[in-house]
């Protein structure tokens, strides 16, 4: 079977599926490597890098996708890119399946064989392969690095002959993975720092990073859901969320939100009350941008002015650390693609957990009809994105 690595071609996308080292490891597993020329440029890896790795270069696209039967991709093909890929072949890539409907029916159509990495079980065994958890640790490396560079004074307590400086004082509020790799960075680079999660279990990891954690007062609930991220919660748990948390985010000099539900809109957790409670100078870096935003204000791929606050609603801060986010997908997209496969050819199970919970389309069905519906408590503060308060546009990092 000829496994093809296509360039990314979505704006800003800078990451490549396999990296070269990754190669011979899919050769050895059966496998022949067509990748396109140019692939991995954006991530510096260079076409002779993936030749001498045992890699053949095909010259475009179309090239490639006419001669592969298993695509590996980073992002979702769009319309024409999908409409290259050939009948019975297999697509592997992070999907985003709740936003891509069409982009589902059109690989149905063509009888694609389609799986989702972004639906990759939280459990023991696949832990290799879960892409997102990968990416979310980046994110949250690149959030205190954007906010830091935002931020007009020091992280550090420092001492000098001029003067002590104080330390910056750092919000995380959400402590999955993101969240946990921000609160580390922010502590390497000495703030103090505290954190909030609606799951009392993360308290322990909080902690042990050297962070202080935020106890709020909110009706009891189930806030972890099967596939190990937080659920979606009730319009007055969120009121009563915002209300607790409006104290905590005046006091900061940086804040973080990486709250977000898969498939959801992301949850409204700083207004503009609160945004209005912050000194000047103070940072936000919403990382739940590119689902809504969890602040109010807060636009997408731009860094905003509020008052005197920053709001910084960049996406896929992964791509702008291309070459370890590319080495992390190749072990996690090589992880996946080797448990379905068996003497060079690829077999998936349809009893395996990770087959069956990544698979959205085989032999022209869709086997992805989840129809995630957001609360009203949360559609509602998603449909009103544009406070009226004095916004500038700033230059973008």
């Amino acid at each position: 079977m000829l496994i093809g690595i296509p360039r990314e071609r979505a704006d800003g996308e800078n990451r490549v599926a396999i990296i070269p080292s990754g190669v011979p490891e899919l050769l050895e597993a059966g496998y022949e490597v067509i990748v396109e020329s140019g692939a991995g440029m954006a991530a510096h890896f260079s076409d002779e890098e993936y030749r001498s790795c045992g890699a053949i270069i095909a010259d475009d696209a179309e090239s490639l996708y006419r001669q592969t039967n298993v695509i590996l991709k980073v992002r979702a093909p769009d319309a024409e890119e999908a409409g290259l890929i050939q009948p019975e072949s297999t697509l592997i890539c992070i999907l985003e399946p709740w936003n891509k409907r069409d982009l589902v029916r059109q690989l149905a159509e063509r009888s694609v064989r389609t799986f989702a990495l972004d639906l990759v079980p939280r459990t023991s065994r696949a832990q290799s392969m879960d892409v997102l958890s990968a990416m979310a640790g980046i994110s949250g490396y690149r959030a205190v690095l954007s906010g830091a560079m935002a931020l007009p004074r020091y992280f550090p307590m420092l001492m000098t002959a001029a003067g002590t400086i104080h330390p910056a004082r750092v919000l995380v509020i959400g402590a999955g993975v993101a969240g946990l790799m921000a609160i580390a960075t922010a502590r390497r680079l000495g703030a103090v720092v505290e954190a909030y999660d609606l799951r009392p279990e993360v308290r322990e990891q909080v902690e042990s990073l050297g962070a202080d954690f935020i106890d709020i007062p909110v009706p009891e609930t189930d806030a972890t859901g099967s596939s190990g991220y937080a659920k979606a919660q009730s319009d007055a748990f969120y009121a009563a969320q915002r209300q607790h948390l409006s104290d905590c985010v005046a006091r900061a000099d940086l804040v973080i939100t990486t709250a977000a539900v898969p498939g959801k809109p992301a949850p409204k957790l700083i207004d503009q009350e609160t945004i209005h409670r912050m000194k000047r100078g103070s940072v936000i870096v919403d990382l739940a941008a590119d689902r809504g935003g969890n602040v109010e204000g807060t636009v997408l791929n731009r860094k905003v002015d509020v008052d005197g606050v920053t709001l910084v609603g960049h996406v896929n801060h992964p791509a702008r650390v291309p070459v370890h986010a590319s080495q992390l997908l190749t072990r996690n997209i090589t992880g996946f693609l080797l448990n379905m496969t068996k003497e060079g050819q690829l077999v998936p199970d349809r009893d395996d957990d990770i087959v069956a919970a990544t698979l959205i389309t085989s032999e022209g069905r869709i086997f992805f009809d989840d129809d995630p519906k957001p609360s009203a408590g949360v559609a509602s503060t998603q449909e009103n994105n544009e406070p009226d308060i004095n916004i500038k546009e700033k230059d973008t990092v």
